[in-house]
Order: structure tokens, then sequence, then C-alpha cells
């Protein structure tokens, strides 16, 4: 995309908002402690004026979300709801590590039952790393 072009959208993108800020006014602070609650219109103007940055990325190597690692996260905090927890140190990082290399083994395509039988059988498929 040519500068110019770009330099026109991130143009046309303040003068949006700049009348969203007109149909939404900013509530004035109401005297009690705290901040004063904006309707979710308001909040959203303020992120994203002050994130203007990462709305206008240009990398697409960047993700757009986090999704795979709070996805990564989430099967540990289950397992921790569910049965209270782990026993011992040593357990939960056991659980982690299979848990890890399952999970590279699943977004690289490779089906999971057919690792775990290699796996048991002293064969295990080693992940590509690059």
């Amino acid at each position: 995309m040519p500068a110019t072009q770009f330099g026109n959208f991130k143009l046309r993108y303040q003068e949006i908002l700049a009348g969203a800020d007109a149909m939404n006014p900013v509530v004035p602070k109401s005297g009690r402690p705290g901040r004063t609650k904006q309707s979710h219109a308001t909040n959203l103007i303020w992120r994203l004026r002050t994130y203007e940055d990462d709305v206008w990325r240009v990398d697409h190597l960047v993700p757009f979300t986090n999704n795979l690692a709070e996805q990564a996260v989430r099967m540990p905090k289950v397992k921790q709801k569910v049965s209270g927890g782990f026993r011992t140190k040593k357990g939960a990082d056991i659980f982690c590590t299979i848990r890890s290399y399952l999970s590279t083994l699943q977004k690289q395509d490779i089906n999971l039952f057919h690792a775990l039988t290699q796996t048991f059988q002293g064969l295990p498929p080693q992940p590509r790393f690059a």
C-alpha cells in the first residue's frame, strides 16, 4: 500500500474517531472516588485511540490474537480446578511436558492417536523445529 494512501486512511480514521467523540461524549468526573463509569462506545473509542499503533499494525507475522497462548494455559487450569490441583510439582511438570508435546504435534497436523501409539511402542514422533 503506498504511503500516501496509508496516510489518507489514517486521516479518515482520525475523522471517524472525532465524530464518534461528538456522538459519545466523555461523562465528567462525578466527584466520587475512582473512575467515572463511561459508556461502552466511549470506552471503545478510547481504546481505539490509545492503541492506535496496534490497530494499524502492518506486520502480518504478528498474530491477531493470543488465542493459542490462552488455549495452551487452559487445560492445566481446568485440571487444577476440577481435581483441586496437582499433588506434587513433579506431577505438574510431567503433565505440562506431555501437554506441551501433544499441543506441538497437533499444531503440526500430526495425528495424536498415532503419535501416542508410536510413543508407547518406543518410537515417539519428533516435532519439526523451524
